[in-house]
């Protein structure tokens, strides 16, 4: 049972439904709120402090068991799942879970532990009302370049993934906060089980593979072949397959990695999505709120 005893301190989501998520210190909440990866002030309201952090745990747990599942079905290591505290490039296991939208012109992703608390998230950043509209009207994502930033839990950027127009392969570059480049992602073939090169100046240094035709799984492994990481695509259910673009995966990282390893690894799952799944089904319907607010 949860209890107000139990809930870690962290970021959840607002009981308030003012924000994406506020600040439980551990015992109550405060009035530290953040959206977008803005963080604000906004005071709570009296009836809603003694409601307590919704963690959503069916759902990740049902999501990191489907990833536990294929990983021992593979033959492929299953370490520690969770890291209370750690930074969210250090955490052992992430669950990136696209917001659900019928029309996909913003794209965003909540980023979850595996105990289900939200530890940061990914956002679509430097679209122009004209891209929204062709965005909202035709199926042309692959000639639009697309950008997303990666922020924590408070809000502060990480990572900057950015993947230029494409024509038949995706390149996606990585910068870290500051707008460095830290290195590429670069789609190596078309047929087949589609594979990705980590290039850092100039040298690849290990890549995502795919395990199947359909892309929905992939080993990620260094230089020398050794699987680090393993990203799996969860089912997000017969009627967001049908009619909507969003997407739910678990990235497990086997073990602490140096950088550029590390930030190339962490930006995969997004890579994946934004290179392959993105490109992959049309638009279907929205609204035109989403196309002007997001």
């Amino acid at each position: 049972m949860t209890t107000a005893e139990n809930t870690p301190a962290n970021w959840y989501p607002d009981p308030m439904g003012r924000h994406e998520y506020r600040y439980w210190d551990g015992i109550a909440w405060t009035d530290n709120v953040a959206s977008h990866g803005r963080e604000s002030v906004d005071p709570m309201n009296g009836n809603a402090k003694t409601v307590l952090p919704q963690q959503g745990g069916d759902k990740i747990q049902r999501q990191v068991g489907k990833h536990v599942q294929q990983a021992q079905k593979r033959g492929a290591p299953v370490g520690p799942l969770g890291a209370t505290g750690a930074a969210l490039l250090d955490q052992p296991l992430l669950v990136i879970n696209q917001k659900w939208k019928l029309i996909e012109v913003n794209t965003e992703f909540a980023i979850m532990d595996a105990n289900g608390a939200q530890v940061g998230s990914v956002r679509q950043v430097g679209q122009s009302t004209f891209k929204k509209i062709f965005r909202f009207f035709g199926n042309l994502d692959q000639y639009f370049t697309h950008k997303y930033q990666i922020v924590d839990a408070g809000g502060t950027p990480q990572l900057l993934v950015t993947r230029p127009r494409k024509f038949i392969k995706s390149k996606v570059i990585v910068q870290d906060a500051v707008g460095t480049e830290i290195g590429r992602i670069v789609q190596k073939n078309v047929f087949g089980k589609i594979k990705f090169g980590f290039i850092v100046n100039g040298h690849e240094m290990g890549g995502i593979f795919a395990e199947n035709w359909r892309a929905w799984n992939f080993s990620i492994k260094d230089a020398n072949g050794t699987e680090v990481a393993r990203i799996t695509k969860t089912f997000e259910g017969l009627l967001k397959t049908a009619f909507t673009t969003a997407d739910n995966y678990v990235l497990q990282v086997h073990q602490q990695l140096p950088d550029p390893l590390r930030q190339m690894v962490y930006a995969s799952a997004l890579t994946v999505d934004t290179a392959l799944k993105q490109d992959a089904r049309g638009v279907s319907g929205g609204n035109l709120f989403d196309m002007f607010g997001g």
